[in-house]
């Protein structure tokens, strides 16, 4: 598939990185529910859910990142509609990751 048609841009050197940090993020859930399962003390289980909101909002901002170099950078050059459709994206991105 050509790359300027592509929707992702994540670059293949960072591609793997993600990848690594998501399958920790899967097993840190796993270990939660084990947590849960065998009636652990609280605070424990919502210190590990607090690292695991952290591990996320890092994998979610360099995500953003990586779409504000590329995508956002890249329309903004063009100028236009599309700029303005991926400055209001990214807005929109940046809002919901500020609520989360």
């Amino acid at each position: 598939m050509d790359e300027q048609h592509q929707h992702s841009y994540i670059a293949n050197r960072t591609k793997d990185d993600y990848l690594k940090r998501l399958r920790r993020i899967e097993g840190q859930a796993r270990g939660l529910q084990r947590m849960v399962e065998e009636e652990q003390y609280c605070i424990d289980i919502l210190t590990q859910v607090s690292a695991m909101t952290k591990a996320l909002q890092s994998v979610a901002l360099g995500l953003l990142d990586e779409h504000m170099a590329h995508c956002v950078v890249g329309a903004v050059r063009e100028g236009g509609e599309e700029a303005e459709l991926k400055l209001k994206e990214a807005s929109d991105a940046i809002a919901r990751l500020v609520r989360s």
